[in-house]
């Protein structure tokens, strides 16, 4: 299985943190903040922007591409990805204080990720893999 979804959204992942990280390194040059963020607060804002990122897309790619092994690609799993993303990119504008958009993607990274765990969970104790809409044994001992 080549977990289509989970490579795309981690290469969009991988372009969010460059744009992120760049974004940081724009406004160290303009505000004249080498090392640290010289207690300017729009460095820190950035770095707290792009720190979040790092901090939470970790536990968001495990999951998208352990549900998809056990579950598989479908429409639902392409949405809570898309989402991610785009709340990633919300969050990053709205640290710069643009309108709501850190209190959009602060609530939609946290709804993938209790989505995607609570139903990493469901496939852990459900003893199947769901692929689809079919349930189909995992193994039986014997």
């Amino acid at each position: 299985m080549k977990l289509e979804i989970t490579l795309i959204i981690a290469a969009a992942a991988a372009l969010l943190n460059i744009w992120l990280a760049v974004r940081v390194g724009r406004v160290r040059t303009s505000e004249q903040v080498s090392v640290g963020d010289g207690g300017n607060e729009a460095v820190i804002r950035r770095m707290r922007a792009h720190a979040n990122f790092v901090e939470y897309t970790p536990f968001f790619l495990i999951l998208l591409g352990l549900v998809e092994l056990a579950w598989g690609s479908n429409i639902w799993l392409w949405g809570a990805a898309i989402l991610f993303i785009l709340g990633r990119i919300a969050h990053g504008f709205g640290m710069d204080g643009i309108g709501k958009l850190r209190l959009f993607g602060t609530l939609s990274t946290l709804l993938v990720l209790l989505g995607l765990a609570i139903y990493a969970l469901v496939i852990a104790y459900s003893g199947a893999s769901f692929i689809g809409m079919e349930t189909v044994p995992t193994s039986s001992a014997g």
